[in-house]
């Protein structure tokens, strides 16, 4: 499995994460890894109030994440045509761009 990278996922941004797929189809891997990178101890531990919620669909859906940041932007990718190396990248400069203290740290 090509991970993407692991630098540090912060969650203090985020107010929500919604994650829906239908595990038999072929295009949700990318979903999946999301998954696994956000809803990891040690980015959960970043944000004790972000809620992640994971739904399990057997529906042929296309695999979606939502998530809603606390100033009540959303951010909805479709993950059948993405990768989830381009998932992180995109979640991951919203974060800055909205945590002062994170792009302080970029800056540096």
């Amino acid at each position: 499995m090509a991970a993407p990278s692991k630098s540090a996922v912060i969650l203090k941004a985020v107010k929500r994460i919604a994650v829906e797929f239908c595990p038999f189809e072929p295009n949700v891997r990318s979903t999946r890894e999301f998954l696994v990178l956000v809803g990891s101890e040690k980015a959960r531990a970043t944000n004790m109030n972000c809620e992640v919620t994971t739904t399990v669909k057997h529906n042929k859906s296309e695999p979606v994440v939502d998530i809603t940041y606390l100033d009540g932007e959303r951010l909805v990718m479709k993950g059948a045509k993405l990768t989830s190396s381009e998932m992180m990248s995109v979640f991951q400069s919203r974060c800055i761009a909205k945590d002062p203290q994170a792009k302080a740290g970029a800056k540096k």
